[in-house]
């Protein structure tokens, strides 16, 4: 084939650069303009031009939405307010009684969305410990209708074989979810390894910059799309104009960010694992990682978040995360500055001590979202904070 052919399949930087974002056809503008409007004005009753109230559509989530579909390598995308609207979203398409099954290391929010929104309303959430696909499928039965898993996982870091979970949720019926916020597309394909929705908080290392909040549910058959879309029109929780400009843009440089993320992440694994204030090191590119193999064939790079268990539980946890410089203590991550976060306290309060215990979320351990600042400053701050 020629090389300059222009049927050449586009790969995943140009996308990332070009995907939703052709020249505007009025001006010729580079970057398609922003459409700050709530309303478009019609020529007779119901007769417009493709829009007619945003919250419906607009140009701008058009664009948003057929980026991510073409990086995920999905049939659609809906753009939400946030990550949780978006699960929000696939969750109303269930019935009273429908049942999901899912492993157990979720974000807080997701949980509680679970727990305590869904589950009143009729929803049977059932959750595993263990990540070996018939452990999630002695779990199902008739009425299950998701199989819902993060990998890796937050903020665990566990990595699921999203290929062999799909085979297990599509014999049962019923359809996978992945979030895959942390892995991100850069780092891994759910859709072409069998997944069915992905699930991303685009405030993370989408948007990248710590300055809006977002999500997207991307899927691999347009008749899942319908729903959503027919969501975002009756229930709302869509984004605005100038949040979903901000997060198309930092996807231009994600592939960019990404690579620093990674390097940045396993330079500091690789100095931690081993240091005397530690009880462990969990990042799925060390060798001691227990799905290392998994990850090293799912992943195309281990991510951006290090996890850490300091010794002396809540307490030196505390004295760790007051005495950090580089690092910011706060909620979030994927940003392009590092963050600190304490799950029990912070990202994973909302689940009950003794069930986020036993899943491992203990008051010792820390989630270090690893920014793309000079390495060494970070591995420093972090050496330093240790005391």
């Amino acid at each position: 084939m020629n090389p300059k052919s222009n049927d050449r399949p586009r790969r995943f930087a140009t996308q990332a650069v070009h995907a939703g974002q052709a020249p505007d056809p009025t001006t010729g503008a580079t970057i398609p303009p922003i459409y700050l409007t709530s309303t478009y004005t019609q020529a007779a009753p119901g007769e417009h031009k493709g829009y007619d109230y945003a919250r419906a559509g607009s140009p701008t989530r058009d664009n948003l939405e057929a980026c991510l579909a073409a990086l995920e390598g999905g049939a659609a995308c809906a753009a939400f307010a946030s990550g949780l609207a978006g699960e929000t979203a696939i969750l109303s398409s269930l019935r009273p009684g429908d049942n999901v099954v899912a492993y157990s290391d979720l974000y807080g929010g997701t949980y509680r969305l679970m727990e305590r929104i869904f589950r009143p309303w009729g929803l049977d959430a059932r959750y595993t410990n263990d990540t070996a696909p018939q452990a999630l499928a002695r779990l199902m039965d008739r009425n299950t209708k998701l199989v819902w898993i993060e990998t890796p996982t937050n903020p665990l870091l566990r990595v699921l074989d999203i290929k062999a979970i799909a085979e297990v949720a599509h014999a049962g019926g019923a359809k996978l979810v992945v979030d895959s916020t942390f892995g991100t597309p850069v780092l891994q394909k759910p859709i072409a390894l069998g997944a069915d929705y992905v699930v991303h908080s685009t405030t993370k290392y989408l948007g990248g910059h710590s300055d809006v909040i977002g999500g997207a549910v991307i899927v691999r058959d347009a008749a899942l799309h319908e729903p959503l879309k027919f969501y975002q029109l009756a229930a709302g929780g869509v984004p605005g104009p100038f949040d979903v400009y901000l997060v198309h843009r930092g996807i231009k440089t994600l592939h960019v960010r990404m690579e620093r993320h990674v390097h940045n992440a396993r330079y500091l694994a690789d100095r931690l694992a081993g240091h005397k204030a530690l009880e462990r090191v969990i990042y799925p590119g060390l060798a001691d990682h227990p799905d290392y193999q998994l990850a090293n064939r799912q992943m195309c790079g281990a991510g951006g978040i290090v996890t850490i268990v300091v010794k002396g539980g809540r307490e030196k946890a505390f004295e760790f995360c007051k005495r950090l410089r580089v690092f910011a203590l706060a909620e979030s991550l994927g940003g392009v500055e590092s963050l600190c976060n304490h799950p029990a306290a912070m990202t994973h309060a909302s689940i009950p001590k003794e069930v986020r215990e036993a899943r491992g979320v203990t008051d010792g351990l820390l989630r270090l979202s690893v920014g793309i600042e000079d390495a060494d400053d970070l591995l420093e701050d972090v050496w330093q904070a240790l005391g």
